[in-house]
């Protein structure tokens, strides 16, 4: 595995328009999505009456999915619990892809700020249409009329830290995983070891555990959980 850089690598450019670049962050988002089609589709065919195989585990992971917008919205906001079950699975496939030796689409502060400004767009739109445009505006006056300026300001203050969060956390396991394969790889080297890459093979295997799975698995709860959360919230 070549080490990674920081940004995103420009894979090929659309031959109109002067060039649109197109980089391994939108080819990998593509890739998840054709994997997730397919798996919505193979994990729906044929339902029964009574579940088996595939059936069964699709069933479970709908159930867990929802039981927790349920548990966390409240069951008068379980409608929202098909857009968190796909945001939060979206988001483990996204998280999950270093493991095949890609680059997560959320190690892109581009993906990270568009799911965060949707998640923006989500909490106010709830809001306005659970109180009305004047009884939202009002709660942004409370307690105190002069806290009105420092309202918003949070509340413009919400996609950035969601997004930076989750964007600070992925891209830096890529950077450290990447800097670990280029120390192997030159620890190899020193040593006449570089047609055989033994430190490469094994190493870094703690770190992916870390920095994909358990990082990774962590990252996509989180940013599902705060999105209940403050459309929970902006509907109280």
């Amino acid at each position: 595995m070549q080490p990674i850089a920081f940004g995103p690598r420009v894979i090929f450019e659309l031959p109109f328009l002067d060039g649109i670049p197109v980089t391994e962050t939108v080819v990998n988002t593509w890739i998840i999505m054709v994997v997730l089609v397919v798996l919505s589709i193979l994990g729906t065919r044929s339902f029964e009456k009574v579940p088996r195989g595939r059936q069964n585990v699709t069933e479970l992971v709908v159930e867990m999915l929802n039981k927790l917008t349920v548990q966390t919205m409240g069951e008068d906001k379980k409608n929202f619990a098909p857009y968190m079950n796909t945001l939060f699975i979206l988001l483990l496939f996204m998280n999950l892809l270093g493991l095949i030796g890609l680059r997560p689409p959320t190690a892109d502060l581009n993906t990270t700020m568009a799911l965060a400004i949707m998640t923006f767009v989500l909490i106010h739109a709830s809001g306005i249409r659970k109180k009305g445009i004047g009884g939202y505006f009002k709660g942004l006056t409370e307690p105190f009329v002069f806290l009105l300026p420092m309202n918003i300001m949070s509340e413009l203050a919400t996609p950035i830290s969601l997004s930076f969060r989750l964007f600070g956390n992925i891209v830096g396991g890529v950077i450290v995983i990447s800097l670990a394969y280029g120390g192997l790889a030159s620890l190899g080297e020193m040593i006449g070891l570089s047609a055989l890459p033994i430190f490469q093979g094994g190493a870094p295997v703690i770190l992916h555990a870390y920095f994909d799975i358990f990082a990774g698995v962590l990252q996509s709860f989180i940013f599902a959980m705060l999105t209940m959360v403050f459309v929970s919230l902006a509907m109280e």
